[in-house]
């Protein structure tokens, strides 16, 4: 049976309001232009504190340098869909807008990376292109392992994820990819590994690396797990990104374990700067 707007308005406000909340904040955006009665319903407070996180006065409460000045419960939604940093600093969230699903991002101090605490092989610096404090830069070392981890509980439930490595290349970079990485993402009793190589963005120089090392290169990529190679892309915020796996986050309490690391063989390499690893739903 179908009911027509005009008779949907003869229903209560709050009875609208529970219908929306039950939807999605896209489409209790797009209501609001049914009528008067659903516009004034897909304002209110019930609605939008069912799109809000469970655990949002947590994350407002941890925002650092930010003060949060809200008349509803739709203005903080709105809020919390532009990066918001928390854990003094080392990590950032939002809400995806059309869908409520969380998202963080671990900087690389939230991150564990072989050596990163010795001056010869990596430096830990501030850019004024990173949303964090400071990044890690690797300065020389012959093995690549870099690890991070975050509760599922933190995550939304019932949701696709993508973990993502986000880091630049800088123009003096040399054998990133002589050495094929390993990437892996694990949860529970489930692990998921690929291939990844971290490209020279200098063609003339991946050419010559190419040239002089393919059977070496040739030799280690049969070592490491067979998959589909992990690509390179640009972000809009100009940092890159590498794609370390996806998992399904359900609604138990599991530590997620994100890696990107060489294991079957060792090339001396420099120039990739690390900001972090971003964990976001896929559609």
């Amino acid at each position: 049976m179908e009911v027509s707007v005009s008779g949907m308005n003869v229903l209560p406000e709050s009875c609208v309001a529970v219908i929306l909340s039950l939807t999605s904040p896209s489409d209790a955006c797009k209501s609001s232009s049914v009528s008067t009665v659903f516009g004034s319903a897909a304002d209110s407070d019930l609605v939008w504190d069912k799109f809000l996180p469970s655990d949002y006065h947590e994350i407002v409460s941890k925002a650092c340098n930010t003060t949060f000045l809200f008349a509803s419960k739709k203005q903080l939604y709105h809020l919390l869909c532009n990066p918001v940093l928390i854990a003094d600093g080392k990590m950032s969230f939002k809400l995806d807008r059309p869908s409520g699903r969380k998202s963080y991002i671990l900087s690389a101090r939230q991150l564990s990376i072989r050596s990163s605490n010795d001056p010869m092989s990596w430096t830990w610096k501030s850019i004024p292109e990173s949303r964090f404090s400071d990044v890690a830069e690797l300065i020389s070392s012959s093995r690549l392992e870099i690890n991070g981890n975050i509760k599922s509980k933190k995550l939304s439930p019932n949701t696709k994820y993508g973990a993502y490595l986000l880091f630049k290349i800088t123009e003096r970079a040399y054998g990133l990819d002589l050495i094929p990485s390993e990437t892996s993402i694990e949860i529970g009793n489930q692990t998921f590994k690929n291939t990844a190589y971290l490209r020279c963005q200098d063609d003339k120089k991946h050419r010559l690396e190419n040239l002089f090392y393919s059977n070496r290169k040739q030799m280690m990529k049969s070592r490491v797990v067979k998959g589909d190679d992990r690509v390179m892309s640009r972000r809009e915020d100009g940092w890159m990104e590498m794609e370390l796996g996806e998992f399904f986050n359900g609604e138990s309490d599991e530590e997620v374990k994100m890696s990107l690391m060489e294991i079957k063989g060792h090339q001396l390499k420099g120039g990739v700067i690390v900001e972090g690893i971003e964990i976001r739903p896929k559609a």
